[in-house]
């Protein structure tokens, strides 16, 4: 019980530590001059850039996967160590991700709290309006964004885990029997790169649709 009370202390220490350096590059930004809204879409850029980035590198892995089924003699330990490596590099791929992702949605409610406390500020009601009526359209399409990305981070896991245990089970069984066996899995895998492939192309297209909506004059 002590162990876990320690460990919940030390992530919710983590977390206050990563959004107090939010805060602090956030209000460093904009002491620079950025506004939040051009801060917004630099950071959606970087979150679709880290998805296409992830979607190759899991291509790059499900290739390697491949060519281990289809082993037919050669260096064992070598095969083994590139599929590893495979596997922790998506593994560094879907932590960017994931990172990007907070740092967007971060930001938008920034961005969003702000709007909604400046409507206050204006005297002509019929401006006031017109600022409403954008801020739920940009609500509208942030919230169908941020659907598509967190869908796609979803997706990722089961396909971590699907490489992760082939990986391990190389590990414990070099011999070619082990690979044999490992063959009946290639569909599942392939399937699962797939399905997590389109829904990173999803996001990507909702990322550029949200950014050239915010860079609309």
């Amino acid at each position: 019980m002590a162990g876990l009370k320690i460990h919940k202390i030390l992530v919710l220490s983590l977390l206050l530590f990563l959004v107090g350096c939010e805060t602090v590059k956030l209000g460093t930004l904009e002491k620079l001059g950025y506004e939040k809204r051009d801060i917004l879409t630099g950071r959606i850029e970087k979150a679709k850039d880290a998805q296409q980035d992830a979607k190759e590198q899991f291509k790059s892995a499900l290739q390697e996967f491949q060519s281990v089924v289809k082993f037919d003699g050669g260096d064992l330990e070598a095969l083994y160590e590139r599929l590893n490596d495979e596997y922790e590099q998506s593994q560094q791929s879907a932590e960017e991700v994931s990172e990007r992702i907070a740092s967007v949605e971060y930001v938008a409610e920034k961005l969003f709290d702000e709007w909604k406390e400046e409507l206050g500020q204006y005297s002509s009601a019929d401006l006031r309006r017109k600022s409403e009526g954008q801020l739920s359209k940009t609500q509208r399409q942030y919230k169908k964004l941020m659907g598509a990305m967190k869908k796609a981070e979803k997706s990722i896991a089961p396909v971590l885990a699907l490489f992760k245990d082939h990986v391990l089970f190389l590990k414990h069984n070099l011999n070619a029997q082990a690979i044999a066996s490992m063959k009946n899995e290639l569909k599942v895998v392939q399937n699962d790169v797939s399905r997590l492939i389109s829904q990173m192309n999803q996001s990507i297209n909702e990322a550029d649709k949200f950014i050239a909506q915010m860079k609309k004059p």
